[in-house]
């Protein structure tokens, strides 16, 4: 493998600094107590635990966003639906103990190749060969499901982006790191009836996508679904195209009103393409589940009405359906109006 497990590591401290000024306080008041303080080693202790279940959900394919030790929304939701998909009680932590949050990764010469220089305007991105990463820490940041900043955080004594073939950088010990070198270029994907009896179920007010067999819950996903100007389109329907490493059409006139135009620019495939490494198409023009060029955005910014997934999820949901899978796309008003 391209990463060896460290037995022992620095831990992290956080110092956090407050300058107030100066207040009397009266002689027959005492002064208030001193605000506890968490000492540096048990700060490092919770991270590395939140780290270790993170690593636990996203391994079993109920995907918590970013690997970063931030016990957020996505975490929480992915805990949720890992418990209830496994009969557990709600407030169930599973056993992680044996989980070590972190690895060691060697810097290779194909991730120095990833990286290159992306032109601003669309009419010269249009004019590239590939939409490349834009620096080394988005290569690794992105292999091992977790943010720039977590990363420079994990290795805080050196530039990563200087870094050269051979060096050594600290990293979350994900099972399934996202491998682009290894992901297959997939222009019609066929039809598997194997997968015939998988479902998917997305939730816009949760911003989740799940995936079913057999109506039985095997896998979920934190989204961007769409945005207020252009909502994903609620309804029942279904995969009819799955493609790896697409090239995307940009085109204002579909983005913006849903028709095409003769104002486009065709932008070559790559992991910083508008839908990163994967497109499936649903049987409505111009909407599909797609990855994206920023993982860091899923959840946070909107999208042209299409299901926006991280890289590294994509990479894994397009081998878990296939074409036919149906997709039921709803909110929770329309799921407890269909209820009633």
């Amino acid at each position: 493998m391209p990463y060896r497990i460290r037995a022992r590591y620095p831990l992290a401290t956080v110092a956090i600094v407050l300058l107030a000024g100066c207040v009397h306080l009266p002689t027959h008041r005492p002064p208030p107590a001193p605000a506890p303080v968490t000492p540096p080693n048990e700060a490092a202790a919770r991270l590395d635990n939140a780290v270790r279940l993170q690593i636990f959900l996203d391994a079993n394919h109920f995907r918590p966003g970013m690997i970063d030790g931030r016990t957020g929304e996505f975490f929480r939701k992915a805990l949720a639906r890992y418990n209830r998909a496994h009969n557990l009680p709600a407030s169930a932590v599973p056993d992680i103990s044996n989980i070590n949050p972190y690895a060691i990764y060697t810097v290779t010469d194909d991730d120095l190749k990833r990286v290159g220089t992306n032109a601003k305007e669309n009419a010269e991105l249009a004019k590239q060969k590939s939409l490349a990463y834009n620096n080394l820490r988005e290569v690794i940041a992105e292999r091992f499901h977790t943010s720039r900043a977590f990363l420079a955080h994990l290795n805080a004594d050196r530039n990563i982006d200087a870094l050269q073939s051979g060096a050594t950088v600290r990293v979350p010990n994900v099972e399934d790191p996202f491998r682009i070198d290894q992901l297959p270029l997939v222009k019609n994907q066929p039809k598997d009836p194997s997968l015939a009896s998988r479902k998917i179920h997305i939730n816009v007010t949760a911003r989740m996508l799940d995936v079913l067999d057999n109506d039985h819950l095997i896998a979920s996903f934190p989204i961007t679904p769409g945005s207020s100007e252009h909502p994903a389109p609620i309804g029942d329907w279904q995969i009819i195209g799955i493609a790896t490493f697409p090239w995307f059409r940009w085109d204002e006139g579909v983005l913006n009103r849903g028709e095409r135009t003769d104002e486009y620019y065709d932008l070559p495939p790559g992991p910083r393409n508008p839908v990163g490494i994967l497109w499936m198409q649903l049987n409505r023009p111009g909407d599909g589940v797609h990855g994206c060029p920023n993982a860091e955005t899923i959840g946070r910014t909107g999208s042209h009405g299409c299901i926006r997934l991280a890289n590294w999820d994509a990479a894994i949901i397009w081998k878990m359906v296939t074409v036919g899978t149906p997709v039921t796309i709803e909110s929770e008003e329309t799921k407890v109006a269909a209820s009633n």
